[in-house]
């Protein structure tokens, strides 16, 4: 005869909340989503990071069913959007699409309200692409020596836009201005589109934008392209040199995008996420419609993409320290 006893009743109990448990998350999983999901872009409209965000909402409202819509909070390097989705229900139906600048924030932002890596699940790594230092047309510098040289011949009067303090646009700037020891004014402005304006207002004479922000305006000769910053050219403008090559020796920054949830997420639900995103941005029409934006496919898993973004925290974050850049 068996002898059921309190140790035993404990594990069958047990163990039936862990089946059910499992159970509901694959059901949720297979329901996901049951209304519209929202992408929280922090950044203005019409940037590097919303460009990408539309072309993929478009691709994951056909593959879930359910319309993905685009969100805009913009501010304060990124950290107002990125604060929203880490407060929201994590149940991947508000999600985050962030870039290089997400990792910047601890470093510039002391006393940020979320921490950056524990705050999210990772869902993937979608694209890298270079900025490119590019002039207004009457900018007498046709090339990076002659950019250098006027802003040695004129200290403190040269200016470069970026898409605010804190910025990965910002750093760009700061790690030239630091590399050629030159002297030029770093002018925030609340996302990339008004940058751009005036930059090609000659308002403002530079900038480090991102490739996708700009890359149709040097092809049309509104603005001129002097170097990428990345290590290697890039496709889409195989004519211009990289900083590097440029004698700028050892520059190389990039931007990356990244899909987040909010921590807690179910692991079902990341995983079909992830699949679908895959799906989407591996057709044909995707990958030319990123090339065309400036862009390049760098897909990785969530585990990947956590991992990544915890070396990308460090590096940065050193970089940040020893150029003393802060959101002023």
């Amino acid at each position: 005869m068996r002898i059921i006893t309190k140790l035993n009743i404990r594990a069958v109990v047990s163990a039936a909340l862990a089946l059910l448990s499992f159970s509901a998350s694959v059901a949720f999983a297979q329901s996901y989503p049951t209304k519209p999901v929202r992408i929280i872009v922090p950044t203005a409209p019409g940037g590097f990071t919303d460009v990408v965000a539309r072309i993929l909402s478009q691709k994951l409202t056909m593959a879930l069913g359910q319309q993905v819509v685009i969100e805009n909070k913009a501010g304060a390097g990124s950290t107002i959007g990125a604060d929203f989705v880490a407060k929201a229900a994590p149940d991947g139906h508000t999600l985050l699409m962030t870039s290089t600048t997400h990792v910047l924030g601890p470093a510039v932002y002391p006393k940020l309200p979320y921490d950056t890596i524990k705050s999210f699940t990772p869902v993937a790594r979608l694209v890298d692409s270079a900025y490119m230092l590019v002039v207004n047309p009457k900018v007498p510098a046709r090339n990076v020596s002659e950019f250098i040289a006027l802003a040695k011949s004129q200290p403190d009067t040269i200016h470069y836009a970026s898409s605010g303090n804190g910025s990965s646009q910002h750093l760009a700037g700061s790690m030239f201005a630091n590399m050629t020891n030159v002297q030029i004014r770093h002018v925030p402005y609340k996302g990339s589109s008004g940058a751009t304006t005036d930059l090609l207002a000659g308002v403002v004479e530079s900038s480090f934008a991102g490739v996708p922000n700009v890359l149709a305006l040097v092809q049309q000769g509104k603005l001129r392209a002097l170097a990428v910053t990345t290590s290697k050219r890039i496709g889409q403008l195989p004519d211009v040199p990289t900083l590097s090559e440029a004698g700028v020796a050892g520059y190389n920054a990039s931007i990356w995008l990244a899909l987040l949830a909010p921590a807690g997420t179910p692991k079902d639900v990341v995983s079909r996420l992830h699949t679908e995103i895959v799906k989407a941005m591996s057709t044909a029409d995707t990958q030319k419609a990123l090339f065309d934006a400036g862009v390049q496919l760098s897909l990785a898993t969530p585990e990947e993409t956590g991992e990544f973004m915890i070396k990308e925290m460090d590096r940065w974050g050193k970089v940040i320290k020893d150029m003393g850049i802060k959101a002023d």
